[in-house]
């Protein structure tokens, strides 16, 4: 389950690569989910019972995010948290005798749960990363 959060930096809009530019100093990564309208930065609070994020959504505002000087528009920020099965993935299945491709380049298992509860304990971390935000991108 993820938890919003609210923040002043929802609807402001940046270049993409200033926006880079400026959090990636900071901890942030572009999530790997993104696509060619929107994308999330992301950032890893915890990885003790699996990762929890504080991610920044954005979506394109003129353009696909991979044109150069593309504008993007923040959303609502939340936290999130992937809960995971530690270890490798024990089912993997060959066949005839062939490992399957993916199963060398994704040895990990799938998650328990991709939309784990959020622990409380995490709140005054995801505020203080806010407040950080705020201050770099808009103070």
């Amino acid at each position: 389950m993820m938890h919003r959060l609210s923040s002043a930096v929802i609807g402001k809009q940046f270049k993409l690569k200033e926006l880079e530019d400026k959090l990636k100093p900071l901890g942030y990564s572009i999530g790997g989910g993104w696509e060619y309208d929107h994308g999330y930065f992301d950032y890893k609070i915890d990885e003790d019972v699996g990762y929890t994020f504080l991610r920044l959504p954005f979506q394109a505002v003129d353009g696909e995010l991979d044109q150069r000087g593309v504008t993007v528009q923040l959303g609502q920020p939340y936290l999130l948290n992937h809960k995971f099965n530690r270890g490798l993935d024990d089912n993997v299945e060959p066949t005839e005798g062939i490992v399957p491709m993916n199963s060398l380049v994704n040895q990990f298992q799938d998650p328990v749960d991709k939309d784990a509860t959020i622990d409380e304990k995490y709140l005054p971390t995801a505020h203080s990363l806010i407040r950080e935000l705020e201050l770099t991108l808009i103070y």
